[in-house]
């Protein structure tokens, strides 16, 4: 067994893919350009020399035709992982995704069993503009009957697509492209980690403590938990010690870490790098606003997101509207900033 070796979350995600392909021959892969071309970020990169044609498959350009079929292949007993190239194309599929994948197991009262994966790219930071950039995962957390899960990392993104792949309930994989480690967007080198060559499953709703800290909470998910920990390491040298939670999954949620952290720190900063309204900002600010009786809170709860406009094209727009290193610093800053004016008051 290799535990030292470091991979790439793009690598780590085909290698989970490639060792359930091989555990069991119900599962396949089908989409544009997963085959020949190892889909355009990586994710099924070689298995089409492993696994050949018939499992591994490359389809039109039909989003709703091949999501469609995941569905069916699901119902009939397969477990298909599909690949949605961006996520920013699900509205020509929704109805797939929304009203048969998410629902059908509930209106067949449990007797019919749809484990399908949908891998999707999502995220900006790239000058892809308005209609390859968002994230986009609250809409689907907001969806009864399907799972989402954003990993951050290659060690957490391997055994999270094994779990996903052992599900019995629909998933919706999302990557972000800037940590998938390939060589033309490498933006945060802490995504490539060191990752077992064995097997492994990471159990969804279980959030990771990516550094422990007293002063202040720092909740967020994917690429924005590599810009946190480097804010954390600039907050540091300011006597702040900043706790930063990886969520890992949306769907579950692991409350109950948010909560536990919340009330050890008294100060809360959400970072998200979907959109401010109505989104994962919100609901964590909810779950916290109806447990305050168990929370002494120092400060109020900072909400750190993209405001709600499209993704500019523009660079230096892009730069603005989606949350960095220096705008978390800040944030934190602030909050410790109105939790001394609240002591001077007192």
């Amino acid at each position: 067994m290799k535990t030292n070796r470091i991979l790439t979350m793009a690598q780590a995600i085909s290698e989970g893919i490639s060792q359930e392909m091989t555990r069991d021959s119900n599962v396949f892969v089908m989409g544009e350009d997963v085959g020949s071309y190892g889909g355009i970020f990586g994710a099924t990169g070689g298995l089409l020399d492993k696994f050949g044609k018939d499992r591994i498959m490359d389809t039109p350009i039909s989003e709703t035709a091949f999501i469609g079929t995941a569905t069916g292949a699901a119902a009939a007993g397969l477990r298909p992982i599909v690949e949605l190239m961006f996520v920013d194309f699900f509205g020509v599929c929704m109805d797939q995704i929304y009203n048969h994948l998410a629902k059908n197991t509930y209106m067949s009262g449990g007797h019919v069993s749809l484990p399908v994966v949908i891998t999707t790219a999502i995220g900006g930071g790239y000058g892809d503009a308005a209609q390859h950039s968002q994230c986009l995962y609250s809409i689907f957390a907001h969806m009864p009957g399907i799972k989402v899960v954003v990993p951050s990392n290659a060690y957490d993104a391997k055994g999270l697509m094994v779990q996903a792949i052992r599900d019995n309930n629909p998933v919706i994989f999302m990557y972000h492209k800037g940590i998938m480690g390939l060589p033309w967007m490498a933006f945060f080198e802490g995504s490539s980690n060191a990752v077992p060559e064995d097997l492994y499953v990471l159990p969804f709703g279980k959030a990771n403590f990516v550094t422990e800290g007293s002063d202040i909470t720092i909740v967020t998910i994917s690429q924005m938990v590599q810009k946190a920990v480097l804010a954390a390491k600039v907050l540091e040298e300011q006597s702040i010690h900043a706790e930063v939670i990886d969520l890992r999954t949306l769907v579950p949620m692991d409350t109950e870490s948010v909560l536990k952290s919340v009330r050890k720190t008294g100060r809360l900063l959400i970072v998200d790098e979907d959109y401010l309204g109505f989104g994962l900002s919100g609901e964590i600010s909810a779950v916290i606003a109806e447990n305050l009786d168990s929370i002494s809170l120092k400060a109020p709860i900072k909400r750190l997101a993209v405001p709600n406009v499209p993704i500019p094209y523009s660079r230096p727009l892009e730069q603005f509207v989606i949350p960095q290193v220096s705008n978390i610093v800040l944030a934190a800053q602030e909050l410790m900033v109105k939790k001394m004016a609240l002591l001077e008051a007192q």
